[in-house]
Order: structure tokens, then C-alpha cells, then sequence
């Protein structure tokens, strides 16, 4: 029983909440939907230092955006479901002057490490693109200080 939430994803959101892990107890049935997966997902890659936001496509995200569309994280988390596994394909962007490979590392580690955790799910793989490279943000005070001058 394979459910995939991938490009398709991308498009419609009923494709996503289609896709759901179903665990049977004593008790009844307990289904972890596809959000909850991406929401960890999310919550896991921007808790690692160096990542400045979850990326797109620019070009979709654009007219994503002036259409009133699903917000950009939606579009940057690929979930695919088989029973407990998952696998997960996440787009970040990354400030300028962290090591990429590094970053990409730390990202796959705490995303595998939180999804199993939260859901007793196993994660079979976390594929990392790092879609662009920012400028670190400026502190509010140092723009302060730019204007003062």
C-alpha cells in the first residue's frame, strides 16, 4: 500500500491528505496524515542554524503568491508514504558562510531523528536540496544605526 504525495503534491492538497500512515491496536486505528509528517518536517529543518527559510520553486512561488495560493512551505516538503516508512525530500535555503554539506548533514539527521520520534514511523530517506544562498539578515539594531548615520 504505497501512497505518494510528491509533485502531485504541489498541486492539489487532495493528493496530500490522501497519503496517511494506518496503525491498528487493541484500541482502534490511529492514522498519521501526511501534514502532520510535513509539519515536523518543517518545525525539524528550521531549528538548524544555517537555514534561513523552506524554498520553492521562485517562479511558482511568485505566482503562488499573487494568486493567494498554499503557502511556500506546502510546496517545499515532499512526502512519500509506504505503511510506517516515509521518505522525505525537503528544499531550504541556506545563509551565506555555512557549510552546505555540513548543514545538508545536520538537516538530515535532526528531520530522521524527530519524524521517527514523533511518529514511530521510519524514515528511509531525507533527500536535502539546498535551492539558494542568502544574505544572513541584518539585526534590527544594526538598521537602526544604518538610518541614524
Amino acid at each position: 500500500m504505497k501512497q505518494t504525495v510528491s509533485k502531485q503534491e504541489k498541486v492539489s492538497t487532495a493528493v496530500k491528505e490522501a497519503a496517511s500512515c494506518e496503525k491498528s491496536n487493541e484500541l482502534g486505528l490511529v492514522k498519521i496524515h501526511g501534514n502532520v509528517i510535513s509539519s515536523i518536517v518543517r518545525r525539524a529543518a528550521l531549528s538548524i542554524d544555517g537555514i534561513s527559510r523552506l524554498s520553492g520553486s521562485s517562479f511558482v512561488d511568485n505566482i503562488a503568491e499573487i494568486v493567494g495560493s498554499r503557502k511556500i512551505h506546502d510546496r517545499a516538503i515532499a512526502i512519500e508514504i509506504d505503511e510506517d516508512k516515509v521518505a522525505i525530500e525537503i528544499k531550504v535555503n541556506l545563509i551565506f558562510g555555512y557549510n552546505v554539506p555540513e548543514i545538508a548533514a545536520q538537516v538530515q539527521s535532526v528531520i530522521i531523528e524527530e519524524v521517527e520520534k514523533v511518529t514511530g514511523m521510519t524514515a528511509t530517506s531525507v533527500n536535502v536540496i539546498i535551492q539558494e544562498i542568502e544574505e544572513a539578515p541584518v539585526p534590527e539594531s544594526a538598521e537602526v544605526e544604518e538610518v541614524a548615520k
